[in-house]
């Protein structure tokens, strides 16, 4: 039997896929030329969701980009978050029960608040629902358009939430500082040197991982499975490499690409309802945030900055790379980051069935 592109990738037009990825990488890179917070993919789904809603036709058709490439380029995302654990960690991570308790709680409290908002805002039941979700941009989006939501409405409000967390905190951080935080003060998280021995551990928790979580049905499988087969295999030692720099940036790219193309013809004054609900809401849980670092900072012995970073609805890896700039535990931020994502994307699964049903 004979394999078929279009099996996986349907069938596009191939000519205006390599168009609009091109677009998408432009896009990527002048957000970094800009020094913008996660350029490459804000970047991406920026000009390819610009092209989208202005009815732009490279080629003579809309853009295009087929789901079943960033289907293969979300593992990587989910190798590279679990190779932020470290060793480490297991000595360090009892002194955080305190606050990784409370982020149990904290995390259905914002989602469940954060969909009321919205849905007193006019959004419907399951976009806003999936929508308030305080993380998991890309599982979430999915795991709502399976569920039957307005997918360019549910991606503009997730899109807003992280945009809005990731630009609007280290702004504030810098304007306290006196200097630039995060990716624009030069700070970076990498990994050792990739071996081959490397390169073989990663590459099996991506697919094995990727594989496993969608058989296993677990929450957003297809991330979800790297992230804890990576994360497992940093901590026990087994490679303390990432992915390269160059892969999570195509691997942005190609996410943010197919996210963009979501909002072909989408009217102009719905982005403007997005964006006036998706303020309300980011506002209100970075001020719930804020609460939660002044409570629980006493009970972990850190600084209420850094249980701030650990908590905030934005990426992971802006809200670590503000703390290396800072000189705060990227430990701490990051094994609270990770618990947010799987928290978020597991409550999100849990409890969108009760409200399909309603």
């Amino acid at each position: 039997m004979r394999f078929r592109l279009s099996s996986v990738f349907g069938a596009p037009h191939w000519p205006t896929v390599v168009l609009t990825y091109g677009i998408g990488a432009a896009g990527g890179f002048a957000a970094k030329a800009a020094h913008l917070p996660l350029p490459m993919l804000m970047g991406s789904l920026l000009a390819v969701g610009a092209a989208a809603i202005a009815g732009l036709r490279p080629l003579g058709r809309l853009p295009q980009a087929p789901q079943g490439f960033r289907m293969i380029a979300i593992p990587v995302i989910g190798v590279a978050i679990g190779g932020s654990a470290r060793p480490e960690i297991l000595a360090q991570v009892a002194g955080w029960l305190p606050s990784l308790a409370a982020l149990c709680l904290f995390i259905p409290v914002v989602h469940y608040l954060g969909y009321r908002l919205y849905a007193a805002q006019g959004a419907d039941r399951l976009t806003a629902f999936y929508g308030a979700a305080p993380g998991g941009l890309i599982e979430t989006v999915q795991m709502g358009e399976e569920a039957g939501a307005d997918i360019q409405m549910l991606a503009m409000l997730q899109f807003l939430r992280l945009i809005l967390t990731i630009v609007f905190v280290p702004l504030a951080f810098t304007w306290m500082e006196g200097h630039a935080v995060g990716s624009a003060g030069g700070a970076r998280v990498t990994g050792t040197a990739l071996g081959p021995g490397d390169v073989a551990v990663l590459l099996a928790c991506g697919i094995a991982g990727a594989v496993a979580g969608v058989r296993l049905r677990l929450p957003a499988g297809h991330v979800l499975g790297p992230i804890l087969l990576s994360g497992a295999a940093h901590v026990t030692g087994l490679t303390a490499a990432v992915p390269p720099g160059w892969m999570i940036g195509a691997t942005q790219v190609v996410i943010g690409t197919a996210l963009g193309v979501r909002f072909a013809g989408m009217a102009r004054s719905r982005i403007l309802v997005a964006l006036r609900m998706a303020l309300v809401n980011t506002s209100f849980v970075i001020a719930l945030a804020t609460l939660f670092a002044f409570a629980v900072a006493p009970l972990v012995g850190e600084p209420v900055r850094a249980v701030f970073l650990a908590v905030a609805p934005g990426g992971l890896i802006e809200m670590g790379l503000i703390a290396l700039s800072l000189n705060m535990s990227i430990l701490y931020v990051t094994a609270h980051h990770l618990l947010r994502i799987i928290l978020a994307v597991s409550i999100a699964r849990a409890f969108g069935r009760r409200v399909r049903k309603d």
